[in-house]
């Protein structure tokens, strides 16, 4: 899958969040909250971590921040984190702001995990990213390096289970297997189609010949 992870947050308090696979992508994005400026900040920023990026949305105090895969540029994650803002506003409303740590979890990380399914794998996000793209903030976003970030001394790890690449795979593999099945199915049904009036043919020529004309006079006196 193009996007692994996805939370939400006010300030540093994480009010919903979801993971495709096993990872630290939480306790990175954690840090990256407390790093962030100001909660009346609005932002628009990338950080990468080895072949990892993730990237922030915050506005109006709401902060939506995803983990993608490099190659999935930043107009499709930007799509999703505005996706994503705009279906939590809707959603919660005032309550954004009052509401205690991880209190919409269980309802919206099935929303967030269903849009990290779309935008990752369906080809029509990427279209519907073009245009969402267009918008300056993504093309003026600055991308850096989390270790710069964090301020660590160490080098920061990311540790990212291999099986999500599988899933994205395995995802699309069955969307391939399904079209795959259905282009089968239509081919016989077109090649029963065609070998029934083959027969029927042969059927009525052979008895054309038999009753001694094409009207079949012989066998129907």
């Amino acid at each position: 899958m193009a996007i692994l992870y996805a939370l939400l947050a006010r300030g540093s308090v994480v009010l919903s969040e979801f993971s495709a696979t096993s990872t630290n992508a939480s306790s990175i994005a954690k840090q990256i909250l407390e790093k962030l400026p100001g909660e009346d900040v609005d932002s628009h920023v990338s950080y990468s971590q080895d072949r990892y990026v993730f990237h922030v949305k915050r506005t109006d105090g709401l902060t939506v921040l995803c983990m993608a895969d490099e190659n999935s540029g930043r107009s499709v994650p930007f799509a999703f984190l505005e996706e994503i803002h705009q279906r939590f506003v809707r959603t919660y409303g005032r309550a954004i702001h009052s509401a205690q740590a991880y209190s919409m979890n269980d309802e919206f990380s099935r929303v967030l995990s269903q849009q990290m399914e779309y935008y990752s794998n369906d080809p029509n996000a990427d279209r519907v990213s073009r245009i969402k793209g267009e918008m300056t903030q993504v093309r003026n976003v600055m991308i850096e390096n989390i270790d710069k970030v964090l301020d660590r001394g160490e080098r920061l790890e990311l540790l990212v289970d291999k099986t999500a690449n599988m899933q994205g795979n395995t995802f699309r593999f069955r969307k391939q297997a399904r079209r795959f099945r259905t282009v089968m199915w239509w081919r016989n049904v077109k090649l029963t189609i065609a070998l029934i009036l083959i027969l029927a043919v042969v059927v009525y020529v052979a008895m054309a010949f038999v009753c001694h004309g094409p009207s079949l006079p012989s066998c129907f006196k």
